[in-house]
């Protein structure tokens, strides 16, 4: 028997259900955890920015498979990957697209400069950034609460080959290039301050850019000074085919980066024109001899699951995912507002060793590794600190 409702209960009804349908997406909005996850999936960078997104994946697949309760229930993590394109523009309009997805954190970007742009955008939101990667001091000097880092920065990586170009490669004479983005002209900035302080003498600066594929101009200009050393500040994909160009002109010098071209896909880009142990290169990390066998077990495991080597980062993105996972757990809230002060004070081993924040968002004691490569295959030469 059908039952005629009157106005009043009419209206109470449509509240009581519009209640419901709120209560209900809220509760369902809270077991769904957004992390947004930015790097170059496209341009010359994008084997980098796989390699990266690859760690998060794992990460959030191994969060999932906890079964993590967060403010009494258990909650899913879900990764919002964006394509930054190492470009500026395209960074600050992916941060944006995050912001507007109310992500609760984001694991990115991978260049400096599209972290350090993005950077303001998640901090005017409050949402926490973890860069695995960007080494610029600017991205952590701009007074950021939100902006955290888990590799050491350029004054370390860029100083530390600096003094090794002079002190242990006996440099007399060392030239510097560099691709003009935040990265490579902060991280050569550094080199030359150390080859000064070390006494070495400078050769010549020369600059391309992050899409060159031809030096013959400056190569031969700095050719004319003789150089036993030659530094890039860039990524992988410029130096490979600057080592190539080198070996046409005949410049027998040792080529020194930072962690840009400290990459398992240098050896294919540079080909036959990369002599062994002619190349020394950083990595913004690194691990010590007790933690060695948790990060090899990482690139095994990352190996079986992408059928990939790790390139450089993806080993920091999955400690940068777990490290924002574990402080949401610590103050059992994903809201940013909430988690960010265990965010500020955490410390945990991840693969890459322990992770700790100091005052302005930088890793505490940061290392480096030193490497070469032989027959096309990087080998340590030293972690230092």
């Amino acid at each position: 028997m059908s039952q005629t409702l009157k106005p009043f209960q009419i209206a109470r009804s449509i509240a009581v259900s519009a209640a419901l349908a709120t209560t209900t997406g809220f509760v369902s909005a809270q077991t769904v955890i957004k992390i947004g996850h930015v790097a170059p999936l496209t341009g010359n960078q994008a084997h980098l920015g796989k390699d990266n997104e690859n760690g998060a994946r794992l990460a959030i697949e191994d969060l999932n498979e906890k079964k993590i309760k967060i403010g009494g229930q258990e909650v899913k993590f879900e990764l919002l990957p964006e394509d930054d394109g190492a470009d500026p523009k395209q960074g600050t309009a992916v941060a944006q697209k995050l912001v507007d997805a109310k992500v609760a954190g984001v694991i990115g970007h991978l260049n400096s400069g599209t972290t350090i742009p993005a950077s303001k955008i998640y901090f005017e939101a409050g949402i926490p950034q973890i860069s695995p990667s960007a080494t610029n001091p600017k991205y952590t000097m701009q007074g950021y609460k939100t902006a955290f880092r888990v590799v050491a920065n350029d004054g370390q990586l860029g100083g530390t080959l600096g003094r090794y170009a002079v002190k242990d490669l006996k440099g007399k004479a060392i030239a510097i290039i560099d691709d003009r983005t935040a990265y490579g002209q902060g991280v050569a900035d550094e080199f030359e301050k150390a080859v000064k302080a070390a006494g070495g003498k400078l050769a010549g600066r020369e600059f391309t850019n992050d899409k060159a594929t031809d030096f013959a101009a400056i190569l031969t200009k700095l050719k004319g000074s003789k150089p036993d050393v030659v530094f890039f500040g860039g990524m992988d994909a410029v130096a490979g085919p600057m080592l190539r160009q080198m070996k046409q002109l005949g410049i027998k010098a040792k080529f020194l980066g930072g962690d840009g071209i400290c990459t398992a896909e240098l050896a294919k880009l540079a080909g036959d024109a990369m002599g062994d142990e002619q190349v020394v290169c950083a990595e913004a990390g690194g691990v010590t001899a007790k933690q060695e066998k948790g990060l090899e077990d990482f690139k095994a495991r990352f190996k079986q699951k992408y059928n990939a080597e790790v390139q450089i980062y993806a080993p920091y993105v999955y400690d940068a995912t777990m490290v924002m996972a574990s402080a949401m757990q610590k103050a059992n809230s994903a809201d940013p507002a909430k988690y960010l002060p265990e965010l500020a004070k955490i410390s945990m081993t991840g693969v890459t060793g322990t992770i700790a924040f100091d005052a302005k968002g930088d890793i505490k004691d940061g290392t480096l590794t030193l490497f070469t490569y032989k027959k096309g295959q990087k080998e340590k030469i030293a972690v230092v600190r």
